[in-house]
């Protein structure tokens, strides 16, 4: 089944979502319970919108219930993350491969947050991202306070106020340290590595990077753009491709909590 959305807007007051959902869309009840569950179900009620798992939610005139069902979707098994330390205000996980920072329209149950939300019963909100191929440590707030004050912390990296290392292995030989300056979209970009080790049976080098600025897909672009494409990335770079998938992991956060002052420092081997 192709991925298909159904919007059905509400007339008929104290209708359940359940019937509006399956009269719009002809899909068994049973199938879109497991969708609305998965967060392929939004309810607009004025001017919010928010996702809707409740099958027997009541509506009001003037909602407009929306489903996006992609089978494909739905159908996916997430790996599983690991919760590195709980901060109460925040988390810090590791994010496997192939596991989303947060859903898409289609669903959230592959997302990090919701696994989160689920496990620790708390609500959670996005500080920073990881793509989906990349493999590390993450960072979750558990209140608007929390994740309004450690959003600005991030944003102020290349201040100092947050220190972010990643490991890499990208094709061919690097020099043994540099920095890279390459503008991307418009704004400056800086990242620093050091080699930490040249593979010459596969012709590699294992580097640590460290980014003084957080632009979209960085390392990737840097990298592909140095002649030395990170192995495994599906976007940037030729002759990379990799069977073990995108060689690149964030393995160390360490920042001075803005709710606590201390300093708090997350590391993976």
């Amino acid at each position: 089944m192709k991925a298909t959305s159904y919007t059905h807007h509400c007339n008929n007051p104290g209708e359940t979502a359940i019937d509006a959902l399956a009269a719009a869309s002809g899909l068994p009840k049973q199938r879109l319970k497991d969708a609305m569950n998965k967060g392929a179900v939004w309810l607009k009620r004025g001017s919010t919108q928010k996702r809707l798992r409740r099958a027997t939610a009541t509506l009001l005139t003037g909602d407009q219930l929306s489903l996006h069902y992609d089978a494909t979707v739905l159908a996916l098994i997430p790996p599983t993350p690991m919760l590195i330390a709980d901060e109460k205000q925040f988390s810090v996980w590791h994010k496997p491969a192939g596991l989303l920072a947060q859903g898409t329209q289609s669903g959230d149950h592959c997302a990090l947050l919701r696994i989160a939300e689920q496990q620790l019963q708390r609500e959670c909100f996005l500080v920073h991202r990881l793509d989906r191929e990349a493999d590390g440590l993450m960072l979750i707030a558990h209140t608007g306070k929390a994740a309004a004050a450690l959003s600005q912390q991030f944003a102020r990296e290349r201040d100092g106020a947050i220190r972010k290392l990643y490991r890499i292995e990208v094709s061919g030989k690097v020099d043994e340290a540099g920095e890279i300056s390459t503008v991307l979209d418009g704004k400056t970009a800086l990242t620093r590595f050091h080699r930490l080790d040249y593979l010459s049976a596969r012709d590699s080098s294992v580097v640590e990077v460290e980014l003084v600025t957080g632009r979209k897909h960085q390392i990737r672009r840097h990298f592909a753009g140095l002649g030395h494409p990170v192995l495994g990335d599906p976007v940037y770079g030729i002759n990379n491709k990799d069977s073990r998938g995108l060689q690149l992991k964030a393995v160390q956060l360490d920042f001075t909590c803005p709710l606590t002052r201390k300093l708090r420092s997350y590391c993976l081997l």
